[in-house]
């Protein structure tokens, strides 16, 4: 019998159909919700865990502290309930009460401050004393290693080797470093396609960083492109995923679909894999669906 953790990953691609613009391309979507914790990042809180309790770095009994806006939390505070670890989760106190509520029932201590910048500076500083372990999603190779292993192969294969293109939100750019390492090993013409807010947008899980703040595993020659998506489209869009194709998920998921649907009308035909990060009822209590 399988336990929470034999349960990470193995996602399913479904098709989107009625949104898909193109009748020459398929268009696919990563569901990523169906991760035991409710997201893509059960897969980097693991591997993270995992990777330092097998080098030593951390012992059950360490206490971790991590930034998050939010799903990265929930994956690591299920995660460090397994293996008898504690930990402290610093997020932006824009984040939904669902998100709070979920990291809580895991037994983890949640602290809410202004931005997910001021998060980060936080959590370094903390760890910065000796008494905490930070994972560091932002500059962790573990967390894009996850995505190499696991989420870069399972697409591959599932497409049957036929992906042309690949579409994922940017946050701590851990999906797509990795499934861009993998995908092009396998095929250098599958064209990576990053996706961020506008300037003046504010699109959860996702972010268009200060240069001082980018990510440490980003590395930009990795990704053949960025398009940028407003706040209005991906909430738009993530409405439409739940009302036209039957796919309840955030509004990062909303932004890649986007970027996706974009993609398809430029393109002649094609294979394009986006990933829908998360399930839409972490944000009920918000105005996405409202």
């Amino acid at each position: 019998m399988a336990g929470i953790i034999d349960l990470v990953g193995n996602t399913p691609l479904v098709e989107i159909r009625k949104l898909n613009p193109n009748p020459n391309v398929k268009m696919y979507a990563k569901l990523e919700g169906n991760n035991p914790g409710g997201s893509v990042k059960d897969r980097p809180a693991l591997n993270m865990i995992r990777s330092a309790l097998e080098r030593g770095d951390i012992k059950p009994g360490t206490r971790l502290i991590e930034a998050t806006s939010g799903n990265t939390g929930i994956a690591l505070a299920m995660i460090a309930r397994l293996y008898d670890l504690e930990i402290e989760l610093v997020m932006p106190s824009s984040s939904t009460r669902e998100r709070t509520l979920t990291m809580e029932a895991f037994g983890a201590k949640v602290t809410l401050l202004d931005s997910i910048e001021i998060c980060r500076d936080y959590a370094e500083e903390k760890a910065a004393t000796g008494e905490y372990y930070i994972l560091n999603q932002f500059a962790n190779p573990d967390n894009y290693l996850a995505h190499y292993k696991t989420t870069g192969p399972e697409i591959w294969n599932d497409t049957r080797q036929t992906i042309t293109h690949f579409v994922s939100s940017m946050g701590t750019t851990g999906t797509i470093m990795g499934v861009s390492r993998y995908l092009k090993e396998k095929n250098p013409a599958i064209q990576i396609v990053g996706c961020q807010p506008t300037e003046d947008s504010s699109i959860p899980g996702i972010r268009r960083w200060p240069k001082e703040y980018l990510p440490k595993i980003f590395e930009p020659e990795r990704v053949d492109r960025i398009i940028d998506v407003s706040q209005e489209e991906a909430t738009q869009m993530a409405r439409k995923l739940a009302n036209v194709e039957g796919v309840f998920a955030g509004m990062s998921s909303g932004g890649a679909a986007s970027a996706a649907i974009r993609l398809a009308q430029e393109i002649d035909k094609g294979v394009i894999v986006f990933i829908a990060c998360d399930r839409g009822d972490r944000y009920l209590s918000s105005d996405l669906f409202g």
